[in-house]
């Protein structure tokens, strides 16, 4: 399953409408709630700001709404496309400018998820998604006469956002792929004869 890693847009005009999709990283269902109220403040001249979002480890959570359009004709559309591309951790928001002519059930429901198969597109093109990798926070000091060798050692795992602070001791923080936890705190076991623990 992939995250986005940065906001992605594309825009088109149907029938005289201006249709602008936006593919959003988020983390949680407050974050979408904010975005949707920031985007309706942010446009409040247009017509309809619908959305879809997809959240959690496995995609567990989801939301859509058509925000005024025919039910069914938007949100879902947009929810459907989201869900094709195995994708977390993201909202999709499509605010339409109303151009005058009508668009009917089936051009609403092609605007909008076509729209959404654009953004997506784009954010492809663009390297924008990236594989979710499930990680575990860890800390732990050790003696500068060790830090050499433990070092050596950072090579055999995938860590992230790593820091040291030199102080009386060497302190290491960051975060590790969580399947990797209990064989790096092996190594620092074994190296520190059983004195450092994650």
């Amino acid at each position: 399953m992939d995250i986005l890693t940065k906001k992605v847009e594309f825009e088109e005009k149907i029938k005289g409408s201006r249709f602008l999709s936006e593919l959003i990283p988020i983390e949680s269902q407050n974050q979408a709630r904010d975005i949707i109220k920031t985007q309706k403040e942010k446009y409040p001249d247009s017509t309809h700001v619908v959305h879809a979002f997809i959240i959690g480890n496995t995609g567990q959570i989801q939301g859509m709404s058509d925000d005024g359009e025919p039910s069914g004709t938007a949100g879902r559309p947009v929810l459907d496309v989201l869900k094709g591309r195995n994708c977390t951790n993201v909202m999709l928001t499509v605010t339409r400018w109303f151009g005058g002519t009508l668009l009917g059930t089936g051009g609403l429901v092609k605007a909008y998820s076509g729209g959404a198969k654009q953004v997506i597109e784009k954010a492809g093109n663009e390297n924008a998604f990236c594989e979710l990798i499930e990680k575990k926070d860890f800390s732990f000091s050790c003696d500068y006469s060790l830090y050499k060798l433990i070092k050596n050692n950072f090579e055999s795992f995938t860590l992230f956002e790593l820091q040291e602070q030199f102080e009386t001791q060497i302190k290491i923080t960051g975060r590790i792929k969580a399947d990797q936890f209990e064989g790096f705190s092996k190594i620092l076991l074994n190296l520190s004869n059983g004195k450092i623990r994650l």
